[in-house]
């Protein structure tokens, strides 16, 4: 399917390509998986390399939490208010919605993507 295309069939005709998410990547000449996670992860990346904070970690353990707080403390072996404070801090890094439905989906693609490329092997070629 053309990235035209896709546009289309989503119903945004005033839409560009890079306001696609996943599907632009996938649908698109070049995928560029690094771009896309920057894309969506950048704010929390940019806020935990700079004050050793561990929000990615936090994203990741939420949603294999399936958003249950209870779960997230258990996981992450912190308490419940701690992960209130990082999700609050997430929220105000990712905007307002970003639990909705199709904004949760974009993370949690863009929190695997990342996992398979710094889990990733160097390339040598």
């Amino acid at each position: 399917m053309s990235p035209v295309r896709a546009l289309l069939a989503l119903g945004r005709h005033d839409a560009a390509i890079s306001d696609l998410g996943f599907i632009g990547m996938v649908v698109g000449e070049k995928a560029d998986a690094r771009s896309y996670i920057r894309s969506v992860l950048g704010p929390v990346h940019d806020y935990d390399a700079l004050r050793r904070t561990e929000l990615t970690e936090t994203l990741e353990a939420y949603f294999a939490s399936h958003m249950n707080l209870d779960r997230t403390k258990e996981r992450l072996q912190i308490h419940v208010n701690t992960v209130s404070q990082r999700l609050e801090r997430i929220g105000t890094l990712l905007g307002d919605g970003w639990q909705a439905p199709d904004t949760a989906l974009e993370i949690q693609l863009a929190l695997r993507l990342n996992k398979i490329i710094d889990d990733a092997p160097a390339d040598r070629g």
